[in-house]
């Protein structure tokens, strides 16, 4: 009991220091809209919230939420296999299910993270019903799906009006 409680304050820490810097680049600023205008106004992120309204979500996550999405960075989508993407854009019922296994009901911030993942059962549902699963893999916060796609938290606390944007460095739920 004590070597996990010492395991998961070694895990806290790691995750502050090593995210400083992502946290960094996402300084938190008073949002200005909902997450899909969050998102499109974010360089790193557009590609994302162009995918959102091409799978006809754009209407559920500009609702109240409060909603986390956990976003493939434009840099994750450049390297999906060729042709993936534009598979994808094809089917919009596809790109659905692929963008909804990255969004999780409520507001997870860093602080929430952190404090999901000390928690015992660091796993969040999706709204399409599944789970991701927090751990620390290389010292960076990271989400597991259930078919084992992984991938690194790399910004934190993009904030919307109705939830949070967590920036990951692949995607998940392929």
């Amino acid at each position: 009991m004590i070597k996990k409680s010492i395991l998961m304050v070694i895990a806290v820490l790691a995750i502050g220091f090593y995210s400083n810097r992502a946290f960094a680049q996402a300084a938190a600023t008073a949002p200005t809209g909902d997450l899909v205008v969050t998102l499109s106004g974010n360089a790193d992120y557009n590609v994302t919230a162009a995918l959102i309204r091409a799978a006809n979500l754009g209407a559920t996550l500009k609702g109240a939420g409060p909603y986390t999405i956990i976003a493939p960075s434009n840099i994750a989508l450049a390297a999906l296999p060729s042709g993936k993407l534009d598979s994808l854009m094809a089917d919009p019922a596809k790109l659905a299910a692929v963008l909804k296994g990255h969004v999780i009901v409520g507001k997870f911030d860093k602080a929430e993270l952190i404090k999901t993942l000390g928690s015992g059962t660091p796993t969040l549902p999706t709204i399409d019903g599944n789970k991701l699963t927090l751990s620390v893999t290389d010292k960076h916060l990271t989400f597991t799906d259930a078919q084992g796609n992984h991938a690194k938290v790399i910004a934190f606390d993009i904030l919307g009006t109705n939830g949070v944007v967590i920036g990951i460095d692949g995607v998940l739920t392929r």
